[in-house]
């Protein structure tokens, strides 16, 4: 249990320290005389590092103690973002997110297969939400004081952020604890690379799926901010309003998530949770004043965000044993990258054109991963029958014929 705890702390700072740049960077980038489809390639890229990275810190993970890459990643993070502190260059400012995003890939993955390997499985959804809370909790207030600094400071943030990542290293040499592997089957690195080719056709639909709804979720979250500083509000108020996003978020993953799964359809929620999001936001950003949109119906949209991620990493999750959670959470991970690399990107051009059009084009995303997330469900009810598919999540899992190594 005290593991347990480490870890759900580690989600905690962690969301704090990684999210202080991130009200400040549009500012920082204006201010800079940078132009703004830049700040798509700034995510995009740091996203681009976290795909790559990810299923090579997951094999690196499973294959060997998951500490020292840990570690080692978070160091490469720190170097990234205070590097991007430093220059004024675009495009080395873009290899400096990519560095940034490759190294903080190694805690978003293994960090993860660390929690769902110490947990047990009738209880991973609860520990799942409560991570996402607390990282969500974490980010929000990241983001208020980063959004407070912001109001004075702006390359200093960014070298705060690297320093205070340090002393975040130095809590997990410290206190991180090493799972042992009762198996001692190895996996060759090559073999995990080949994962995502012998997935079943579900899996894949629904990883597809979850690259979609991500692009949406990216492109609506680090679009908004942009869109709020150009609607003539300042880093302050973007800061709290992130924080009531945040605050909702907690309250979902605490209270709504473990209700919901009781219910044991977490395909069926999945699927419907695409359609409403593209429903709130297609009303949202029509509304005639901005900020109480946002605080009103865009906070039922975040109930909906907060609810998709714990489900759909425990769905993945029940795919894999004790030696390959690191290994499939990568693979997990580098979808969910891909769709962070595609949003913001597309987003960047779509933004100069027309900045309402890029949410437009959120919604149609999640429409798309609506039909994904559907058809993966038809794909599992035709392999399992329908009697299967009315039981718990993890039972149709194993009824899958998944390779040894995922």
């Amino acid at each position: 249990m005290k593991a347990i705890r480490w870890v759900l702390i580690f989600y905690f700072i962690q969301g704090f320290i990684h999210n202080l740049g991130h009200p400040v960077t549009p500012s920082f980038v204006n201010n800079l005389g940078i132009e703004a489809r830049m700040f798509g390639f700034f995510f995009s890229f740091m996203s681009l590092g976290l795909m790559v990275g990810a299923p090579i810190w997951g094999i690196l993970g499973d294959a060997r103690r998951k500490k020292p890459y840990i570690v080692i990643g978070l160091l490469v993070y720190s170097l990234g973002q205070a590097l991007f502190g430093m220059s004024s260059n675009p495009w080395l400012m873009t290899a400096y997110r990519f560095l940034a995003g490759f190294g903080v890939s190694a805690s978003v993955t293994l960090l993860l297969a660390h929690l769902i390997s110490i947990v047990p499985k009738s209880e991973r959804t609860k520990y799942l939400s409560i991570s996402a809370a607390l990282l969500a909790l974490g980010s929000t207030f990241g983001y208020q004081a980063g959004g407070f600094l912001g109001t004075v400071y702006m390359r200093e943030v960014f070298y705060l952020q690297a320093l205070l990542n340090v002393v975040y290293v130095l809590l997990i040499v410290v206190t991180f604890k090493e799972v042992r592997v009762t198996s001692t089957k190895t996996t060759h690195f090559v073999q995990q690379l080949k994962m995502a080719t012998k997935l079943s056709p579900s899996l894949l639909m629904f990883l597809i799926g979850l690259a979609l709804a991500t692009m949406s979720m990216t492109t609506i979250s680090k679009y908004l901010d942009v869109y709020i500083i150009d609607n003539n509000y300042t880093t302050r108020q973007l800061g709290t309003f992130v924080m009531v996003t945040g605050l909702v978020g907690l309250f979902t993953n605490f209270v709504i998530v473990p209700y919901l799964s009781r219910f044991k359809k977490e395909l069926f929620i999945m699927r419907h949770l695409q359609w409403l999001s593209a429903l709130l936001i297609f009303v949202v950003f029509r509304g005639p004043n901005l900020m109480v949109m946002l605080y009103t119906l865009f906070m039922f949209y975040m109930v909906l965000r907060s609810i998709f991620q714990p489900f759909e990493q425990n769905y993945i999750s029940l795919t894999a044993d004790e030696n390959t959670y690191s290994s499939v959470m990568g693979v997990r991970q580098m979808f969910f990258s891909i769709g962070m690399v595609l949003g913001p990107l597309v987003a960047g051009f779509i933004y100069e054109v027309n900045p309402r059009l890029v949410f437009d084009f959120a919604v149609v995303i999640f429409l798309l991963s609506f039909v994904l997330i559907t058809l993966s469900q038809r794909a599992l009810s035709d392999k399992v029958g329908q009697k299967k598919l009315e039981t718990p999540i993890a039972t149709q899992l194993e009824t899958q014929e998944y390779p040894a190594s995922s």
